[in-house]
Order: C-alpha cells, then structure tokens, then sequence
C-alpha cells in the first residue's frame, strides 16, 4: 500500500536560525560530522535542514547556510520537489520515496535504512542509500540524515543482471536449435538454420543494447543524425514484432499518418526507443488483444505512440521512469528508463504516458523536427 504524502507544513526563519546555531555551537559534534565523507544533515520535525556537515557543501557547492530551511529533495533538486506548494515529500510521487519514508519513521522514533530513487530537474537518475535516526534535544526531535550515493553501484549490478539473463537466454536457445540439428532432416535443417540465425542477430542486437545504454549513462553516446521517414520507422518496428515470440497469439496493428513525414533525427535510437514500447506494451496485454503504433504531427513536432488496452497500476505509475524500477521483477527490466534516458538527452524529445480503465495506455515519443525536405 502507497504512504500518504507528508506534511507541507513548515518552520520559520528564526525558528530554523534558532536550531542551526544550537547545532553549530557543538563543537565536538561539528568536527565528528565533518570528518565523515557522506553527506550528513540533521532535520527538524517540519523535515528542514537545520544543519549540514562538510561534505553537503563540498559535493553540492552550497556556499555559507544557503541550504537551510531546505528540505532533501530540494537540496538535490529532485524534480519531484516542486511539483506542489508544500515541496519535497509532498507529492504523490512522494509517497514510493525510501528517503521520505525513512525521515518519517525516525520521526516516529525509529531508526531506519531504505533506498532512494531520484531524477534531478536536470534529467540524471541518482540511487541513493539512506540512513535515518532520531535524537531529542531542547524538547524537540531531530532526523539525523545520512547518504551514500549507490549510483553506480546500481547501474552495474542492474546492466550486469539483466545483460546475464538476457544473453543466456539467447545462448541457450541457440545452443538447443544446434543440438537437434544432429537428428533434423534437410527441410528441418533449413528451418533451424533460419531460427539460429534470428537467434544469433537477437544475440548481437543484446549486447548492443546493453553497450549503448552504459554509454548513454557516461555521456559518451554518438548519436548519428540521418534523414528519417515517419513511415519507414513505423514499418520497421512493425515487421520486427509483427511475428515475434511476444506477439505470439496478440494483434500488432500500424496505423500511418496520410502523410509521410521526412525529418532529421538518429532513426536507429528512435527505433530503439519505440521497440520497447511496443515490446512492454505487448508484453502487457493478453491473448486476442491488441496493440497499435501511430505517429501525428503538429507544428514542428511529430509524435509516436504506442497503445495498449491495459491499465498501469498507480505505484507502477509513480516510478515507471526510474532505473532501478520494474515490473517484470528483481533485476529485470530497463525499458521504460532506457526510453527516457535516449529521448530526453540524445534525442532532445520527450516522453510520456497516459493510463485509465476507459483508454487503456499509450505511451508518446515526441520529437521536435527539422523538415528535410
């Protein structure tokens, strides 16, 4: 079950100035908290900075006590942190975050650990580890706030998990085609030889896949700008699924704009990105249903969608962007983060997603074009 969102109440300013000079004139405390190399806040009841050790302003070049009355994930500029008045912990994408979780408990008077998932306003994904603990002093509770950033910890272990199965898997089916090759007839021969070459291009396709995100995520990704046709994008996403395992038994439809659109982008992402619509999206549906692709322009943008006659569940919704989110279980699943990663900072487009028990789901790639004509 989600958490409620915080409360949105907050303390003034000489209650907050009142608080950090308590802190700051602790001498032994500041020179403990200093000396340790994570970030380290202490918190008041209204889950406010009142204090911040070294670290904090070394790593997020906070200048003097500019940080103070700040709540953490507008310290770390979640984009979450001002999607309300009331700020972080406050929105309904609050109520799935370990941190705000974690900051009540103690408040609670508990101490606590939980992970964190954050997308700052300026499109990076950070995983954070935090930990919480209570202390009463001058009759009033304080959070002390500690955090390790596992980002990379976690882009490892998730690339590696899900590159380990995916490429097995692929392998294995391989590996099982070349075995009843010994026993087959010409006609079977011929067959098999169709499906382990399929089997060794979905290999191949894998392990670039798995290369290009980990360069996407180092800001080391080329992206190769070439003339693109709306249809031909559309045509090649179909063909691809149209008689994919996947769609085993499920309807694949396209649906082409009247006109087709000639436009300046990386055709080879923008597949990339619409493949694993259409992948999750036939993933999501049931036998005898259906999916469609179309794309509409407007203005200078021109938008693909993907559509499914499913209903995303609302704790899936809050976190369907995030990297270490999925739905498919532990360790599986970059999709939907891998579609926003390629749209918004390669592509320079957008990406999102409408869900309800009347329209099903679609999700949108939209892109602002240069006509090549």
């Amino acid at each position: 079950m989600l958490a409620q969102p915080a409360s949105a109440e907050r303390s003034e300013m000489v209650q907050l100035m009142n608080e950090h000079n308590y802190f700051k004139n602790q001498d032994l405390l500041n020179h403990f908290l200093d000396s340790l190399p994570n970030i380290v806040l202490v918190l008041n009841s209204n889950r406010q900075t009142v204090f911040a050790n070294k670290t904090l302003k070394q790593v997020l070049n906070y200048k003097g006590i500019e940080y103070i009355g700040r709540r953490p994930g507008e310290l770390f500029n979640c984009k979450n942190a001002d999607l309300t008045e009331g700020g972080c912990g406050t929105s309904e994408f609050c109520r799935t975050c370990g941190a705000v979780a974690a900051i009540l408990r103690s408040l609670d008077g508990y101490s606590d650990i939980q992970e964190c998932r954050i997308t700052t306003i300026s499109g990076d994904a950070l995983d954070l580890r935090v930990w919480t603990n209570f202390i009463d002093l001058n009759n009033s509770r304080f959070t002390i706030f500690t955090m390790w950033d596992i980002t990379d910890e976690k882009r490892r272990k998730m690339l590696e998990r899900i590159f380990f199965h995916d490429v097995l898997n692929t392998a294995g089916g391989i590996k099982g085609f070349i075995e009843l090759l010994r026993d087959a007839d010409p006609e079977e021969i011929k067959e098999f030889e169709g499906i382990i070459r399929a089997l060794a291009d979905k290999l191949i396709e894998e392990i670039k896949a798995q290369r290009e995100l980990s360069l996407a995520e180092l800001n080391e990704l080329s992206i190769n700008i070439l003339p693109c046709s709306s249809h031909k994008i559309l045509e090649d996403v179909y063909y691809l699924y149209v008689n994919h395992p996947v769609a085993n038994k499920k309807e694949l439809n396209v649906f082409y704009e009247k006109e087709n659109i000639l436009f300046e982008s990386d055709p080879l992402l923008i597949r990339r990105v619409l493949n694993n619509m259409v992948k999750n999206a036939l993933e999501a549906v049931d036998e005898g249903e259906k999916v469609t692709m179309t794309s509409k322009t407007e203005n200078d943008t021109i938008t693909f969608s993907v559509h499914n006659p499913g209903v995303i569940p609302k704790d899936a919704q809050l976190q369907i962007f995030l990297r270490s989110f999925s739905t498919k279980g532990t360790g599986r699943g970059l999709g939907t983060y891998s579609m926003k990663l390629l749209t918004e900072r390669y592509l320079k487009g957008k990406i999102d997603f409408t869900t309800s028990v009347e329209e099903g789901t679609i999700f949108n790639l939209t892109l602002f074009y240069k006509n090549s004509n």
